[in-house]
């Protein structure tokens, strides 16, 4: 998922100085789009990419002067040529990138922890990025959707241009004008971390918790059985809960951010699962098991529309690593989509 996740806790983890980069603009192809972020530690230690590999050597060697300069600091690369004498020895990958970085003094760090907050809640934010050749013009705000804003603003921060934030977080990202500017500011939206709850902790569990993990999902594990719902088998898993299905659901406050799967390979548990799952707005459930199973579980009822059964993507998998390989594309799938979903909703 998007890099800002790793980005925020590698701060929160590490004391040394760095430098943010975000890219702000793009004119044709690019590897990343508006708004994917790195970090560029002093030490030269990267967290995240911005390229395929042609602009972070560039990034990284001006480290220096932007920890020095303190300020915003805007770059152009022009990646639409494959002149062997143009900027990046002839890449040739088809656009132009802008990228704006700067370095993380001491107030940058303290709102990207609360940024971090509000996303460990599960609250978007949006990002308004102000760039100007005048120091004193300099400045962002972050909005969430409740209108709560924090950030370092030159003057005061137009209310036309807060409602306008809360009203759009989640839109595309991009340089546009807003309520209050006369010059373009960069916006861009940070999601939460996906949620994917897993009900049942069996040995077919553990590829899939370790793999949903490393594919950016925040990860639970819920399961009756104590023995099996133990660390040293989730060692990539948020959390563990240990209960019956109803003591653990209960324990959750569900979001159309969550994502689960229910395999406890136990027929009246997941039966009690789907009665329980039923009643929440989820962004996807997936039930582990033949089609027979399931029709049994079901009862003759049908399945809502975000529900798969079976899951995962048909590639014909077979054991535990496959079917969890199968199960976290879907997943990826079914987020991806999503979100094109919305932005051309909001774009209409």
């Amino acid at each position: 998922m998007e890099d800002i996740h790793r980005i925020l806790e590698a701060l929160q983890q590490c004391g040394q100085r760095s430098v943010l980069a975000t890219i702000t603009r793009v004119e044709g192809s690019a590897y990343r789009k508006e708004g994917a972020s790195m970090l560029l530690f002093e030490d030269g230690t990267q967290i995240g990419v911005l390229s395929a590999g042609c602009l972070e050597a560039d990034i990284a060697a001006r480290v220096p002067e932007l920890l020095a300069a303190g300020v915003p600091c805007t770059y152009t690369f022009d990646l639409d040529t494959a002149d062997p004498l143009s900027w990046g020895e002839g890449p040739g990958c088809g656009g132009v990138i802008q990228v704006t970085a700067v370095a993380v003094g001491d107030q940058l760090r303290g709102h990207l922890q609360m940024l971090k907050e509000y996303l460990d809640d599960q609250t978007e934010v949006m990002l308004i990025l102000k760039n100007s050749t005048d120091p004193l013009g300099v400045g962002y705000s972050f909005v969430t959707s409740s209108r709560h804003r924090f950030g370092e603003w030159p003057g005061s921060f137009p209310k036309a241009l807060l409602d306008w934030a809360a009203a759009r977080i989640g839109w595309r990202s991009g340089m546009q004008i807003v309520p209050g500017e006369t010059e373009e500011v960069f916006v861009h939206t940070y999601f939460p971390k996906p949620r994917l709850t897993l009900f049942g902790a069996g040995p077919d569990a553990r590829p899939l918790a370790s793999f949903a993990a490393a594919a950016g999902f925040t990860v639970t594990v819920a399961d009756w059985r104590a023995a099996l719902c133990d660390r040293s088998f989730f060692p990539d898993a948020r959390t563990l809960l240990d209960g019956f299905p109803e003591e653990t659901a209960g324990r959750m406050r569900w979001t159309p951010n969550d994502y689960v799967v229910i395999m406890t390979h136990h027929f009246r548990r997941d039966r009690e699962l789907i009665r329980i799952l039923s009643g929440h707005n989820l962004a996807y459930v997936g039930l582990l098991g033949s089609k027979r199973r399931t029709q049994r579980l079901l009862e003759s009822g049908s399945l809502p529309e975000q529900w798969h059964a079976p899951v995962g993507l048909p590639i014909g998998a077979e054991g535990p690593e496959e079917i969890a390989f199968s199960i976290v594309a879907e997943l990826i799938q079914v987020y991806r989509t999503s979100r094109k979903r919305r932005l051309s909703y909001e774009a209409t």
